[in-house]
This record gives structure tokens, sequence and C-alpha cells, in this order.
């Protein structure tokens, strides 16, 4: 079975693209949606966390993202220790969920697939792409957060030329062009790979 990825900047519209892909009874993995899940289930990813950033990071068994989202914040080595013990747990339980399922192909939606090499695990890569002022814009009003923190985000990621350059297809959400024919026409080459 193929395993497709689909990523995009903060703010590009990924996950609505996946959605429209599920209309088309396509399974899709929500990789932060799992991470999230693996943070409070997972005792390696706890524990790794613990060790980490010590006993703040949990209270009453609940992980503290606003504490954890303050250390990583502008400090990338903290970033990318987090990243070493969620990423793998990530990856592993995709490929368990992956073998689980009975379609064309199934998708896998996250941001930092690139950044953290798991691209070379899927594969055919869609990459969403939308004008960067319209994704800061969409940030911070979906997150309630400043410019400056969008921009931060953004820094941790590749640029979509990079990005571009290693992906099969693209579908640009600027609403300009029609996401469900983008997502039609993709899906149809697929079910033929």
């Amino acid at each position: 079975m193929l395993k497709v990825g689909i990523t995009g900047g903060i703010g590009s519209g990924k996950s609505t693209v996946a959605r429209i892909f599920e209309t088309l009874h396509i399974p899709v993995y929500y990789a932060d949606d799992r991470a999230k899940w693996l943070m409070h289930n997972d005792q390696e990813v706890i524990q790794g966390i613990l060790d980490i950033f010590g006993k703040e990071s949990y209270k009453n068994g609940i992980l503290n993202r606003g504490y954890i989202s303050s250390q990583v914040f502008g400090n990338k080595e903290l970033l990318a220790r987090l990243n070493a013990v969620v990423h793998p747990a990530v990856r592993q339980d995709a490929h368990q969920w992956h073998e689980q399922q009975s379609s064309p192909y199934t998708l896998q939606e996250a941001a930092l697939f690139f950044e953290n090499g798991s691209y070379r695990y899927l594969d055919k890569i869609i990459l969403v792409t939308a004008d960067k002022e319209l994704r800061i814009d969409r940030v911070m009003k979906r997150n309630g957060v400043s410019r400056e923190q969008v921009l931060s985000r953004m820094d941790n990621q590749w640029e979509d030329d990079r990005k571009r350059a290693i992906s099969h297809f693209e579908v640009t959400n600027n609403h300009h062009i029609s996401l469900v024919d983008q997502v039609i026409k993709i899906h149809q080459q697929l079910k033929l790979i």
C-alpha cells in the first residue's frame, strides 16, 4: 500500500486538504494529534520529556504545554531534543497504523516531514502551499498569537521552494483555485500508482 505524506508550512491548510481526502474515503494519520496522544500515554515518551524538562513538564499527569512551549521558544537545542524523543515514537506509531489500513493509499499529515527526515519513509509527498502573509494571518487568527510568534515557528520550517524540489504533488491554497478539484486530480493519479 502506498504511503503518502501531506505537508506544508504552518497555516498552509494541510489539515483542510487532508479532510477533503477523507471525504474520498482515504484514511489520514494526523501526526500532531497522535504526538499529543503519545506525550500523554506512551511511557517512554513521557520519561524522555521528564528527562529533558523536569517534573514541571507534567502537572497531575497532564502535559504542561505552556511550560514546554516557553522552554523551547527560541531555543533550537531544546526543541531538537524534544523532537528526538517525539518524532521516532510518532514514526513507529504511524507505521503500525498504516499496516492496519486497507485502501489504495494512506495519508500521513504533518508539518515537519522534511525537517525531521520522515519523508524518507513515505512513497509520495503532497505539498500544500499558500502565500506567506495569508499563512501568518490564518495562524494569528486561529491560535490567537502574535506575528512574531508565527514568524518564529516559520523559522523552524523549510521554505516552500526547498520542499517543492522533493515533493511529488502540490496543492495551492490561496483561495484562487478549487481545493476540491486539486485534491480529486491528485487522488485519481495516486489510485493509478
